[in-house]
């Protein structure tokens, strides 16, 4: 049985899609489902049970777990880069990662887990996931410090040769809807533009970008399940790794892609003053560097193009955006 933590999360629910897809129903959903709406994430999937992820793990640690697992790929987490409750973060996003890969390690099973690039900081150090590199980063917020402790844990602990990391830059993509603010600017967009024909972006506040020019290395999902599954499958493939396309775009470019999936070829963007509590700690520059993963998957990914096109024609405009194998 394969385990997904998080697995109503919007990851963690691709991930089972595509287990799904490829016939692999033998799936354990652990999450934490709460009030909002994750919970449509699983709707269209197939899974052998669901458990709440705190009976998960006590239920693992004691032995007393009902089935048997082959591997854990662990999704689950608090992501708000607002969250300042800093003890809640270090107990839900890195202990319950450092036991679960203590488990998997005493007992010879896969793990796979969702490092971030919020560990990198503000990039001024680069997007290198080379592991020396580790310890030099400083994050801007608790989420990226709660990944980056147990980033630099594994690595003093020598587990690096032994499980898999992966540092997701900005995915975008079906069964993202619950996570309100922190949805990507892609349904942001498309939402405004059919409110209002338009779309508000932050101008810039550095005189090196012009307003729009603010870039992210902007990720699919489906491209993003595709790489991890391919860690999981293949254990020789260990250590950090950072999953992404390797190529920055802007937001201009981003919610010029939403405008022409709409077939509105052209963008209609007002530019708005950034809030002043997030300028210091706002991200201009992300790209991800992807050598590392590239020695041993080379498949081509979406371009920014077509991965707008497909969320927005295939899911945002149908009357069922979730993913569905």
């Amino acid at each position: 049985m394969i385990v997904v933590t998080g697995s109503a999360g919007f990851i963690g629910s691709a991930l089972v899609w595509e287990l799904n897809r490829r016939q692999i129903d033998d799936v354990l959903i652990v999450d934490e489902l709460g009030s909002d709406q994750r919970w449509k994430n699983l709707v269209n999937l197939r899974y052998r049970d669901i458990l709440h992820k705190d009976h998960f793990i006590s239920a693992l640690e004691r032995g007393t777990l009902d089935y048997t697992v082959d591997g854990i790929l662990h999704m689950g987490a608090c992501s708000s880069t607002t969250e300042t409750n800093l003890d809640f973060l270090l107990e839900n996003n890195y202990r319950y990662t450092l036991r679960l890969a203590r488990w998997c390690l005493e007992h010879e099973k896969r793990f796979v887990y969702a490092s971030s690039a919020a560990t990198y900081g503000d990039g001024s150090l680069g997007f290198d996931d080379d592991h020396p590199s580790l310890p030099r980063f400083k994050p801007l917020n608790g989420y990226g410090f709660s990944k980056y402790l147990f980033d630099v844990c594994a690595l003093q602990h020598d587990w690096l040769n032994k499980i898999a990391g992966l540092k997701f830059f900005n995915v975008f993509g079906p069964n993202e809807y619950h996570k309100q603010d922190m949805r990507s600017v892609v349904v942001k967009a498309f939402e405004q533009i059919q409110a209002t024909g338009k779309v508000r972006l932050f101008k810039s506040h550095r005189p090196d970008f012009e307003h729009g020019g603010q870039s992210r290395d902007f990720v699919y999902v489906k491209d993003v399940v595709d790489m991890t599954l391919f860690l999981y499958d293949n254990p020789q493939a260990n250590g950090i790794f950072n999953i992404g396309t390797g190529k920055a775009r802007s937001f201009h470019d981003l919610v010029a892609a939403v405008f022409a999936a709409l077939d509105q070829p052209e963008p209609n963007i007002e530019y708005i003053d950034m809030p002043e509590n997030i300028r210091e700690k706002y991200q201009y520059f992300t790209q991800a560097q992807m050598a590392k993963l590239r020695l041993s998957y080379d498949k081509p990914r979406h371009t920014l193009e077509q991965a707008v096109a497909d969320y927005v024609q295939n899911y945002l405009m149908t009357p069922d955006p979730y993913l569905n194998p």
